[in-house]
């Protein structure tokens, strides 16, 4: 992959399930490069094999997904409504590389403030 332009995002849940929670906006031209550099391929077994995912609201057009290795945090902003449902999508702040999976807590719910994810 060379340039991601709207990340996936999941965090683990409390069963160690991978749960998708959104998605980034398009990341600036710079980022994308920079973000690619950072990521694994991904891997046989990915809990996201398979899916289908549509490229926005009310669009019949399926969004086109390279799925990586599920292990770089990364910092977004989210706008959830009183029912956990995201809002928009999810705000890209920076990569962090500097945390592991394990500084993620693990969720029972979608995030509800600015947080981390994994970009998947």
């Amino acid at each position: 992959m060379t340039a991601p332009r709207g990340p996936l995002l999941g965090r683990y849940d409390t069963e160690g399930r991978l749960q998708h929670v959104g998605r980034t906006t398009t990341l600036a031209r710079a980022a994308g490069p920079a973000v690619a550099g950072l990521l694994a391929p991904g891997r046989r077994g990915h809990p996201w094999t398979g899916w289908s995912l549509s490229a926005g609201w009310d669009s019949q057009e399926k969004l086109v997904v390279t799925l990586v290795a599920p292990e770089l945090v990364v910092e977004v902003d989210v706008a959830r409504d009183a029912c956990g449902r995201s809002r928009h999508s999810a705000r890209w702040h920076r990569a962090r590389p500097d945390l592991s999976l394990t500084d993620v807590p693990r969720t029972t719910s979608p995030p509800c403030r600015s947080d981390c994810a994994t970009v998947m």
